[in-house]
């Protein structure tokens, strides 16, 4: 099988916003994604999940799950999204560093549906990271994942 590849980015601007597909986006070391609204945030840079992760949890869910849905900015299209602590993703020039787990919330319920938290639990959410070397992030950028040191 091929190495994961970012298959989506979303941001949004502010907490309840919709989230917005871009192909690309500006990472920035120690303060996250350009735009988004979390930039400027101490640890809360950027969230990763799968595609792998998504279509698991629709299958819990009976329904399908849509990477918008989830409001995770980074959709890479297959493989384990790390969650332990001090893992590491790199995606091009840019170097992420897994915080913790991204715990699915209640927000998960009112956009997609009854049963969204549960079903994306268990790693299925993905994983809050922060930027230790910033660049630009774009779709079909390939990422390569380790373990934490």
């Amino acid at each position: 099988m091929s190495e994961p590849h970012v298959a989506a980015i979303h941001i949004a601007k502010a907490r309840r916003l919709p989230m917005r597909a871009v192909d690309s986006v500006e990472a920035e070391a120690g303060k996250g994604l350009v735009g988004d609204r979390y930039h400027g945030t101490k640890h809360r840079h950027v969230t990763v999940q799968s595609a792998e992760a998504l279509a698991e949890a629709a299958r819990i869910l009976g329904r399908d799950v849509d990477a918008t849905g989830t409001r995770r900015n980074l959709t890479i299209s297959h493989g384990v999204v790390p969650t332990q602590p001090g893992a590491r993703l790199r995606i091009g020039e840019v170097l992420l560093e897994v915080v913790r787990v991204a715990a699915p919330c209640k927000l998960l319920e009112d956009d997609l549906g009854p049963g969204a938290m549960e079903a994306l639990r268990r790693g299925r959410g993905g994983a809050i990271c922060r930027v230790l070397e910033g660049g630009e992030i774009r779709v079909g950028a390939t990422v390569e994942m380790s373990d934490p040191a």
